[in-house]
């Protein structure tokens, strides 16, 4: 890198630093350490949650997608969508409702007694030591990676040294500024972020020749599946299976139909919950989560995609396509707008990291400490607890990422460890006769059978769709048997649950008329609203890239898709609208 794009990156850590430094003035107690005192504008957490999913590894972790399973690679990732528009939809408003402050915590409010006592403790360690770490691992990972195809350390010593100064800038802002300090340098990161991207596909195309060389080119090598939206093409009205994609049937359909319902995201996700918890009321944790959808899979797919299409064609000899990504920068950038992309990559990872820092350090001081250990610590020890973990947390993601080589890899070692229990943590919103014994069961059995299935040689199935399959079966198989074989909540939990959060469903029918409450909205108006919603999302995601890529019938049929969605919703709003004025309600906010 040349000194001036060293002077950049420079600058800006130095200002991170200081802007956690300066907003830690704003941390009085636990609340303001862990949900900024809840006082966030859905904007502003939106923003942030874009900008956590937004890593170092994420441009290079699509660029090996693409390069060796083609465009519908991608649904291992874009499947998750569903989830993310049913936490738009349906449980932004019940998380904010419940002003609880974990997800971990949660527990103790729908579930009672020593059972729910022992889940909160086991997810609080599970999330925040296992699971958080290897998420902060491969983030480092990355950053490794990046360096190295950027020069910036060529050795593994100055890799680890490089390392150590940037994620030591992360511990020291994060610990001292907490939630404050990561959503406002998120803001920052996520702008920064988002036009190193962009400036990385433009050159990237350019260099290729252009969009139409560069379309020509890919037709050229006879891998149809690089610009195929989904594994398979029609040919003489015939469907034909690309399996050039290395997709088989059962994995795609396992990103589809099951992995983002089983995964144990499926309400949220701990890093989005605590964001939405965050913010100042119902309406604003709502607008957080459109933000996010917006920002996630229509402003970022796009650009990171088209530099990994055009690195197919730019370096044709690459082995590791996942280095394709900062190598075609170095490659193409020059002073100034080099530094500025390699910036936004150091952004990308400080935003992630600053993120599973302070939501792995809530858990194991609100959840561990404060629940288990010193139930009348002061704010001022709890803060204090707060900052020691969050230097835990650092040094064991350190550790995780030197043992890691394939980012790709561990992705997918992350969402096969976490499969399960998706199906619970969406049914305990509905349905009164799940109990803590039930989620328990679930989470450890997704656990250990996705762990199982993944590493262990004599039980691994290698095969990502089916290993996820037999994860949900046997995990199914697990916590159905736990609640049966076990008594329901107590009416007083029950009762107390139904009259914060509001519930609805006709799974609360009963404890609704023992409490006189009323939920919200009715499932099926949620129902509604999650489909209008997907199609929106869905077909402006593959509209975009229709007619980005020149692939007509993908885009205007996503066009079309996205406004039957957007037409569906505003009819159903007007009449919902009209029901509300009938009845003499106030308007939904």
């Amino acid at each position: 890198m040349h000194p001036i794009d060293w002077l950049i990156l420079i600058g800006y850590l130095v200002a991170s630093l200081l802007v956690g430094l300066w907003l830690a003035r704003r941390n009085r107690d636990e609340a303001d350490y862990f949900v900024a005192g809840r006082r966030l504008s859905g904007w502003l957490a939106g923003a942030s949650m874009a900008a956590t999913t937004f890593s170092v590894d994420t441009p290079l972790y699509v660029a090996g997608l693409v390069g060796v399973r083609g465009l519908a690679g991608n649904w291992e990732w874009w499947s998750f969508g569903v989830a993310h528009v049913a936490m738009a939809v349906v449980f932004a408003p019940l998380w904010r409702r419940s002003g609880v402050l974990t997800d971990a915590a949660f527990t103790e409010l729908r579930y009672g007694g020593a059972t729910a006592a022992w889940l909160r403790g086991i997810k609080a360690f599970l999330f925040a030591l296992p699971i958080n770490c290897i998420g902060i691992g491969y983030a480092f990972l990355a950053m490794a990676k990046v360096s190295e195809a950027l020069g910036l350390a060529p050795t593994p010593e100055s890799r680890l040294t490089l390392l150590a100064i940037v994620g030591l800038l992360v511990l020291v802002y994060t610990a001292a500024g907490g939630l404050w300090a990561v959503v406002v340098t998120d803001l920052m990161q996520l702008v920064l972020a988002l036009g190193g991207a962009v400036a990385v596909s433009w050159a990237a195309v350019n260099a290729a020749g252009g969009m139409d060389a560069l379309l020509e080119s890919l037709r050229a090598l006879n891998r149809p599946e690089l610009l195929s939206p989904v594994p398979w093409q029609l040919e003489g009205g015939r469907l034909r299976w690309l399996d050039s994609a290395g997709i088989s049937v059962a994995t795609f359909s396992a990103y589809i139909a099951l992995q983002w319902w089983s995964f144990r995201r499926s309400d949220g996700g701990g890093e989005f919950i605590q964001r939405l918890l965050a913010t100042r009321d119902e309406r604003q944790a709502r607008i957080a989560s459109w933000v996010f959808l917006g920002v996630n899979y229509l402003l970022r797919s796009w650009p990171w995609i088209l530099v990994a299409l055009a690195a197919v064609v730019l370096l044709p000899d690459q082995t590791d396509w996942e280095q394709s990504y900062p190598l075609l920068a170095v490659q193409l950038l020059p002073p100034v707008a080099l530094g500025l992309v390699v910036v936004s990559l150091v952004a990308a990872f400080m935003s992630t990291v600053s993120t599973a820092v302070n939501w792995g350090a809530s858990y194991l001081t609100h959840d561990l400490y404060q629940r288990f250990m010193r139930p009348q610590a002061s704010q001022r020890e709890l803060l204090l607890i707060g900052q020691l973990a969050s230097v835990l947390l650092v040094v064991l993601g350190v550790i995780t990422a030197l043992l890691s080589t394939s980012i790709g890899a561990v992705f997918r070692l992350v969402i096969a460890i976490g499969t399960g229990p998706g199906v619970v943590l969406v049914l305990r919103w509905f349905w009164w006769r799940i109990n803590a014994a039930a989620e328990l069961a679930a989470m450890l059995g997704g656990f250990l059978v996705g762990f199982s299935t993944s590493v262990v040689p004599l039980l691994r199935i290698d095969d990502y769709g089916l290993r996820l399959l037999a994860t949900t079966a046997i995990t199914a198989v697990v916590w159905i048997a736990a609640m049966l074989a076990t008594p329901p909540e107590s009416a007083e939990v029950l009762e107390q649950f139904v009259r914060v959060v509001r519930p609805a469903g006709p799974g609360w029918t009963a404890w609704r008329r023992r409490t006189g409450v009323e939920p919200q909205e009715s499932l099926l108006d949620l129902v509604s609203q999650l489909l209008g919603s997907c199609a929106v999302l869905f077909g402006a995601l593959l509209g975009l890239g229709g007619f980005l890529l020149k692939l007509p019938l993908w885009g205007w049929g996503g066009l079309v898709v996205a406004v039957l969605g957007l037409l569906a919703l505003r009819q159903r709003a007007q009449l919902q609208g009209s029901l509300r004025q009938a009845l003499g309600q106030p308007p939904q906010g």
